[in-house]
C-alpha cells in the first residue's frame, strides 16, 4: 500500500485512471476543491466520518501516544474526523490516568459492566450482540446504565438471509456477550441476522413514514429506546469479510427502518480493492458512503459496494445531491479507523476534499508505518 494509492493495492492502474478523470492525485486541486466544499453534497458526505481508533490494531498505539496524536488532530480540526476517541471499557482507568485535556469518548464495551466514566464525556457505547438477545433487548438492559446522553450501538454481523425486524434480530450462538472488540472465532459475518439482499427494492421509505432525524454528520442521533447498529466489514481471515450482497442487505435494512449505524474493521482505504494476501476484496469506505446514498434514493447499494473504478466513484460522489448526502449521513454515523491520516489522504488524492494544512493531521509517522506493515491485522474498534 502506498500513500498515493487510495485503493491500497499498490497498483498504479486506478491511480492513473483517476488522473484521466481530472480528479487530481494528491493535491486536491483536480476538481477545484476548496475549503468550503464540506458545505456541498460531496463535502457533507465526509464531514465527521472517521472515529479515532488509534488504540486498536494494526496501529495499536500506547495510550499516551494515542492521546498525543488525538490532541494534534483536535488542534488541526480536520472536518473529516469526528474527533471522537474510541477506547475499550477495560482501559478506561488507564485513559483517565493519562488524560490532560477534554475529549469526546466512544466506549467499546468489553467488560461485564458499564464502568463509570467519571468526568469524561461519553457520546456512544458500542457492544457486541450477546447470544439469544436482540439489539432491542440489549438496549433495554443497558440503556439505564449508560452515561448521560450516550447512545448505544449494538454490533451485529451483516447477514444474507431473511430475518425478523430489528427488535427481534437473532444472533449467532457462538457470540460472546462481553468481547466487544473481537468477533467470535466460530462466528461468521454471514450469520443469519438481517434481511437478505432480495429486500433491496424496499429501501425507499413510505410516503407516510416520518422523516429521518436531522443530525450533524458524525454525531450519534439520540434515541433513548432503539439502539443503533454496528457492522464489522473485515477481519483476520477472508471469511470475516461480508460479501457486497450481505453488507448491502444490512445497509438496506437500516435505511428502510431508519436505523443509524456505524462500521468498523477492514475499511483501510477509500476504494474497494483485492487483497492478494487474504485472497479477498476489501471494502472501501468511499464505496460504503456512496452505497448508503444509493439506498436512501431507493436504489440497490450492492453495485456501488462492488465498484472498483476510481473515476466512476469520484463522479458519483461529486454528483450526490445535498438532500441525499444529509439523509445518508444521518444514518451512517461514522466508522472507526486506526489511522486518522489515511482516510484524509485518500480523499485528498481523489480530489474529493481540499488539502488541509499538513500540520493539521495526526503527526505520528508510526501511524502510517504500522498500518502499512500490518495490512493483514484488522482494527477492532
Amino acid at each position: 500500500m502506498t500513500d498515493a494509492d487510495p485503493t491500497g493495492s499498490g497498483s498504479t492502474t486506478d491511480t492513473d485512471r483517476t488522473r484521466s478523470t481530472g480528479t487530481g492525485t494528491g493535491t486536491g486541486t483536480g476538481t477545484g476543491a476548496t475549503a468550503t466544499d464540506t458545505d456541498t453534497g460531496s463535502g457533507r458526505l465526509f464531514h465527521g466520518l472517521v472515529d479515532d481508533a488509534g488504540l486498536f490494531p494494526p496501529t495499536s498505539l500506547p495510550m499516551a501516544e494515542a492521546l498525543e496524536r488525538h490532541r494534534a488532530d483536535l488542534a488541526g480540526n480536520n472536518p473529516v474526523l469526528t474527533h471522537r476517541f474510541l477506547c475499550p471499557a477495560s482501559r478506561l482507568a488507564e485513559l483517565r490516568a493519562h488524560l490532560t485535556f477534554p475529549i469526546r469518548l466512544g466506549l467499546i464495551l468489553d467488560t461485564p459492566e458499564v464502568p463509570s466514566p467519571g468526568d469524561v464525556a461519553v457520546e456512544l457505547v458500542e457492544v457486541r450482540q450477546p447470544p439469544g438477545e436482540s439489539p432491542a433487548a440489549v438496549s433495554e438492559r443497558l440503556n439505564p446504565l449508560l452515561p448521560g446522553g450516550a447512545r448505544l450501538f449494538v454490533e451485529v454481523p451483516p447477514g444474507n438471509h431473511t430475518s425478523p425486524p430489528h427488535d427481534t434480530v437473532p444472533t449467532s450462538p457462538d457470540s460472546s456477550p462481553h468481547d466487544a472488540t473481537q468477533p467470535s472465532p466460530s462466528s461468521s459475518p454471514r450469520d443469519t441476522v438481517l434481511p437478505s439482499s432480495s429486500s433491496h427494492d424496499t429501501t425507499r421509505p413510505s410516503p407516510d413514514s416520518p422523516p429521518h432525524e436531522t443530525a450533524l454528520p458524525g454525531s450519534p442521533p439520540h434515541d433513548a429506546i432503539r439502539p443503533g447498529l454496528k457492522f464489522r466489514c473485515g477481519g483476520l481471515t477472508a471469511d470475516a469479510f461480508p460479501t457486497a450482497h450481505d453488507l448491502g442487505a444490512a445497509i438496506a435494512h437500516c435505511v428502510e427502518h431508519g436505523i443509524p449505524f456505524k462500521a468498523t474493521a477492514g475499511l483501510h482505504n477509500a476504494v474497494r480493492h483485492f487483497d492478494p494476501a487474504l485472497g479477498v476484496d476489501r471494502h472501501g469506505f468511499l464505496n460504503l458512503v456512496l452505497a448508503v446514498c444509493a439506498a436512501v434514493e431507493g436504489r440497490d447499494p450492492v453495485p456501488v459496494l462492488k465498484l472498483t473504478d476510481v473515476g466512476e466513484l469520484v463522479r458519483l460522489a461529486q454528483a450526490v445531491p445535498d438532500d441525499t448526502a444529509g439523509r445518508a449521513r444521518s444514518l451512517l454515523v461514522s466508522y472507526g479507523s486506526c489511522s486518522t491520516k489515511t482516510p484524509i489522504e485518500d480523499l485528498v488524492a481523489l480530489g474529493l476534499i481540499a488539502q488541509w494544512p499538513s500540520e493539521a493531521v495526526g503527526v505520528d509517522p508510526r501511524d502510517r508505518q504500522r498500518s502499512d506493515e500490518s495490512i493483514n491485522t484488522e482494527e477492532n474498534a
